[in-house]
């Protein structure tokens, strides 16, 4: 399986460029997640340099654990008053209306007072009572928030409501750095930010990538089959990424917005391809909340979009056009049910 690029990215990371190796790289932390980008040029090494002061520039004005982003601002004055915030949050909070709107509200951005609540991921995780549940789901509404172009800025309507762009915000970072690369003429590079994945251009022999889809019943690292993608972004949501357990059952990180819990839809995981990140982060949250009947027959409406689920049973499902990038790897036990 030489090649093949894991969800985990490569096996191994190059510190600089060399003649051996045309790749220069960097690794750093930010947005909740390991970052390794990866690009092969003249200019790669000041590419990159860009690459991750936008992304921490992106962080410091989406982040919900600083006290200074415009996210923390807008979360204080819920139920008060608008807040102007930058370009780049107001573009991101646009974009996650979007998709709220789209997809009924199974992804919603005003998600914070669930996600708080839970904590899972921090020290202060918990499984709440039904009670503490039903009082905050009402915060829970994307409606119940106002965004205005002239001002840009967003207010929140009820006192307690809470943004959290977490899950949408490592998408649109992944966009920003494949724009800065094709800005300094880069051809080659590979962007990963935790489950997100952004193959820019081909590989340096000029083929495509080849990119592995996490096995959900396994380790980090450990792809259960492949797509054959260039300039595409490749995003996997599963209950695999954060979770903790209590008397034996799983309660993981992606909570259903209807419910307050953490969406019980039958899935491991589900893969967006797409040609943007940020759509893959919205899109990959909401099939997975979906399921694999409502959740693909969503993605198959969306031009450009292809999507893939497993689900709980070891079977793998995908949109129509999925079966021309994928190939499953054989003697994982999964059953692939191509074109369903």
């Amino acid at each position: 399986m030489s090649g093949i690029v894991f969800l985990l990215l490569l096996l191994f990371f190059w510190k600089g460029c060399s003649k051996k190796n045309p790749y220069c790289s960097r690794e750093s932390y930010a947005l909740g997640t390991l970052i390794r980008i990866q690009a092969q040029g003249e200019n790669a090494p000041q590419a990159l340099e860009m690459a991750l002061q936008r992304i921490a520039k992106i962080e410091d004005h989406m982040s919900l654990h600083s006290s200074s982003s415009d996210i923390a601002f807008v979360n204080q004055k819920a139920g008060i008053e608008p807040v102007v915030v930058h370009n780049d949050t107001f573009f991101v909070m646009e974009q996650a209306l979007k998709y709220a709107q789209k997809s009924s509200g199974y992804f919603d951005p005003t998600i914070g007072p669930i996600v708080d609540l839970w904590g899972i991921g921090t020290n202060k995780e918990k499984l709440p009572t039904e009670k503490e549940i039903t009082q905050r789901l009402p915060l829970v509404n994307y409606a119940h928030s106002v965004i205005n172009k002239e001002t840009q800025s967003i207010m929140l309507l009820q006192k307690g409501q809470m943004l959290d762009l977490g899950g949408i915000a490592k998408g649109y970072a992944a966009d920003e750095v494949a724009q800065i690369f094709r800005g300094k003429g880069i051809k080659s590079a590979l962007i990963y930010l935790g489950g997100n994945i952004y193959a820019y251009g081909t590989k340096a022999d000029g083929t495509l990538w080849n990119i592995g889809i996490q096995d959900p019943l396994e380790p980090r690292g450990t792809p259960l089959g492949i797509v054959k993608v260039s300039n595409c972004s490749v995003v996997t949501s599963g209950n695999y990424e954060r979770f903790f357990e209590v008397g034996g059952k799983r309660y993981h990180h992606i909570f259903d917005p209807h419910s307050g819990y953490p969406a019980e839809s039958g899935l491991l995981s589900a893969t967006i391809v797409s040609q943007t990140s940020i759509d893959g982060d919205a899109l990959s949250t909401t099939l997975y909340i979906l399921g694999k009947e409502e959740g693909l027959a969503f993605i198959e409406r969306i031009p450009g979009v292809e999507a893939l689920v497993v689900t709980e049973e070891k079977k793998i499902y995908a949109t129509s056009g999925m079966s021309k990038i994928f190939r499953l790897i054989k003697g994982k036990g999964y059953i692939y049910e191509e074109g369903k």
